[in-house]
């Protein structure tokens, strides 16, 4: 377990905010420098796809479904637009948030128009946010779709609000997902890997990027290289759709302890399932990630065989 002596503050936090920012590491990565991001953004960047049809829980379709897992389960953060926390923060309170800052639908496909997704909210509008209401807001996050053609728009904004971020003490996770009509495979390890390194030169405390994938490889190994080019940023894998359990912890598993990553990204694959379920499965995750379990004991977790609690 991390102590504040333990944490690395960005030159760009000035001194008056030292301690807040130290605070809010150890909150979102509960004094681990590791990172379980509970992600419910997709309302916007999915549509109500995500929420409701075959094979999705019945109660997903209501959107405190999304806030009883995060209050329940184990997460560093849950990360939403700060409407949608606005309109459910006063019943949990005890939620550690990530205000998603920019959002698009996914209408409007890529051979159409390449992507581009601009800020909705700046981070005053946060930091008031989190003065007048006294929830725990510890984070804010961007998506950046590098290769697009409006890349340059979504650097600057990017680049301006982590400054903004951090001079407030906030820490940062950027979405970084190379798409447009000049990337030719978006899970391109070598690509995924400057996205990381984007990141790191953007001066992100954590990036989330996709698990690298290139036919006869094997991804772990793949994704060492996004690793290294992170530098101290810390690297997240998104989650992606919903998967066999077991496979899906031991994607969990492998990306963290034998390519060297900082945690997880997860949404579809923990708020598709019932409550009860959703809440074991965010637990595993963290004793995986959190408690160095292995995949067997994380198993266990899931299956209600074992609690795992920080």
């Amino acid at each position: 377990m991390l102590t504040k002596h333990d944490v690395s503050i960005p030159l760009d936090v000035p001194s008056s905010m030292h301690d807040e920012y130290v605070a809010n590491f150890l909150s979102l990565t509960r004094s681990t420098g590791k990172l379980v991001l509970f992600a419910g953004d997709q309302k916007i960047e999915h549509l109500n796809s995500d929420f409701y049809g075959q094979g999705i829980a019945d109660e997903d379709s209501d959107p405190e479904h999304l806030f009883k897992i995060a209050y329940h389960g184990t997460v560093g953060c849950f990360a939403a637009q700060m409407g949608l926390i606005a309109r459910y923060g006063r019943q949990y309170p005890g939620i550690g948030y990530l205000v998603k800052l920019n959002s698009k639908t996914n209408l409007v496909e890529t051979k159409q128009r390449d992507p581009v997704s601009r800020q909705i909210w700046t981070v005053d509008d946060v930091v008031r946010f989190k003065k007048e209401s006294g929830l725990r807001v510890l984070a804010v996050g961007y998506t950046l779709y590098l290769g697009s053609e409006y890349e340059a728009d979504m650097l600057t904004e990017a680049g301006r609000l982590i400054s903004e971020a951090h001079k407030h003490g906030l820490l940062t996770v950027l979405w970084i997902y190379p798409r447009g009509k000049s990337v030719l495979f978006e899970k391109d390890p070598h690509i995924i890997a400057g996205a990381c390194g984007t990141a790191l030169c953007l001066g992100s405390d954590f990036v989330k990027v996709n698990y690298p994938s290139k036919y006869g490889f094997d991804s772990r190994e793949m994704f060492k290289e996004a690793i290294k080019a992170a530098g101290n940023t810390g690297v997240v894998c998104a989650g992606g759709s919903k998967k066999g359990v077991r496979d899906f912890l031991q994607d969990v598993h492998d990306q963290i302890y034998y390519a060297g990553g900082k945690g997880n990204a997860t949404g579809r694959n923990v708020h598709q399932r019932p409550l009860d379920e959703a809440i074991r499965l965010c637990d595993a995750i963290s004793a995986i990630t959190y408690g160095g379990w292995d995949v067997d004991g994380a198993m266990r977790v899931y299956e209600g065989h074992e609690q795992f609690k920080l």
